[in-house]
């Protein structure tokens, strides 16, 4: 890690004046531009040829930013129109990989935020690809299939011309599960006439991968396991908090029961259930079906299991050893980050994006716990969407065992990855060491295509 002189703060400020003037208005992005700047622009002062290049500058502007009108039928027969939209942020490495997100959030500068994050995110990946997201303010939430498919229709029939295998490859994000993707996949081969790998979190009898869906959750508990090496630590007995119901949250559960750790929490936009003997997998597969197949509240599993529920709270009161962030953006913040502290938490492992506010996570560096960013330990995700893209570009299926272990090391070299650009001293500042080695991926890539 490089120390920031009075310099380099300077440089950061006037940066961030500039990206702020420019994008109004859209303070998700600014947040995690600011993330990266303050982590990156040292490095860029020690190697002046990507600030002669300008390369930060031109990676906070999209290659491409989509916009477009999203009409569909309900089921009384009443025109919606809803807004679509495609960052297309960097393809310096490889095609636009990022999820689509449907949600009542949505707007360019969270969408933006994500883009910017997948780029760097892709690149510690060790895969070929570029970063980029979408997504429309839609809710799937309360709506038919036939509705959720009559829009999915609609947004995939504009979206169609802007994507490709070799161009931009979605994925799925909140709202867009494997339902959605089965929709759009199917009226892009219909307007297409191709099947082909354009999507990724496909089904598994049509160009799906094994462990797609664990993977991000699966990943996550990976990273963390490395870090607690680091300190001749491991997660068996570790008392964990999770946040969040959905996939990345029930497989983050999964797997740190597979390896021996005490999950307490899983929540949702409600509140969230605690269980002080630690949440089994019978209570989790009530999770799984509750979310994935009755799409109910979480409180309704603490009824079915008689454990504790905390109506419109979030689960970092509790003790723990470890906190797992996995529902959504900024929903740790300052005063969250010290109760963890005052707790007992050692390490986190966030498993959403961006899911601890500047604050949040300034505390957690100042106490040197285990902090890892979500562009580092939840990049398993991406990763398993890459080896997806493998296997359809060579129309192939790797066996479960293949896909976790390939999973596995992804994640061990992205730890190495951060170890190499975040170490100082006995510490690792896993934020910088994130930073740092996506950045230098894709710029040297930039630099090599000269000015595009």
């Amino acid at each position: 890690m490089i120390k920031k002189g009075g310099g380099v703060s300077k440089r950061i400020e006037e940066f961030m004046e500039k990206v702020t003037a420019k994008n109004p208005g859209e303070p998700e992005f600014h947040q995690a531009v600011r993330e990266v700047a303050e982590s990156v622009m040292p490095f860029i002062e020690k190697n002046p040829r990507y600030q002669e290049n300008k390369i930060l500058e031109r990676m906070v502007e999209p290659e491409r930013t989509i916009m477009f009108r999203v009409p569909w039928l309900d089921d009384q027969g009443e025109i919606q129109i809803n807004k679509g939209y495609r960052i297309e942020m960097n393809s310096a490495i490889g095609p636009y990989k990022g999820g689509i997100r449907f949600h009542p959030s949505v707007n360019l500068s969270i969408l933006k935020f994500l883009a910017f994050e997948q780029v760097f995110k892709n690149s510690l990946t060790t895969l070929p690809m570029g970063g980029g997201k979408g997504g429309s303010d839609f809710d799937p939430k309360g709506k038919s299939d036939n509705e959720v498919m009559r829009f999915c229709q609609s947004f995939m029939t504009e979206l169609s011309k802007h994507i490709g295998a070799n161009t931009d490859v979605p994925a799925g994000d909140i709202g867009v599960g494997g339902r959605e993707i089965g929709y759009m996949f199917g009226q892009y081969k219909r307007l297409r006439n191709e099947f082909t790998g354009v999507l990724t979190g496909k089904g598994l009898n049509w160009g799906g991968s094994l462990i797609r869906p664990e993977a991000t959750g699966y990943g996550c508990v990976y990273f963390v396991q490395e870090m607690l090496k680091t300190r001749g630590e491991s997660l068996k007995g570790k008392v964990c908090a999770v946040s969040g119901a959905g996939n990345v949250a029930q497989y983050t559960v999964e797997k740190l029961i597979q390896l021996g750790a005490k999950v307490v929490t899983l929540s949702d936009s409600n509140g969230f259930i605690y269980d002080e003997a630690g949440i089994d997998h019978k209570e989790l597969k009530c999770v799984m079906d509750l979310k994935n197949v009755r799409r109910g509240r979480i409180k309704d599993c603490a009824k079915e299991f008689s454990c504790k529920y905390f109506d419109n709270k979030k689960p970092w009161d509790v003790k723990c050893d470890i906190a797992f962030p996995s529902a959504t953006q900024n929903e740790i913040n300052e005063s969250d980050a010290k109760t963890l502290l005052k707790n007992g938490c050692i390490a986190v492992g966030e498993g959403a994006n961006m899911p601890t506010t500047p604050e949040g996570v300034e505390v957690f560096q100042k106490a040197k716990i285990l902090y890892a960013p979500g562009k580092a330990s939840n990049a398993g995700g991406v990763a398993t969407s890459g080896l997806e893209m493998s296997q359809n570009s060579m129309r192939l299926s790797w066996s479960r065992e293949e896909v976790d272990k390939k999973l596995n090391e992804i994640m061990v070299a992205i730890h190495e990855q951060c170890v190499r650009y975040g170490k100082e001293n006995k510490h690792v500042d896993y934020v910088t060491g994130a930073n740092v080695a996506g950045f230098v991926k894709v710029a040297d890539a930039m630099i090599d295509h000269g000015l595009v």
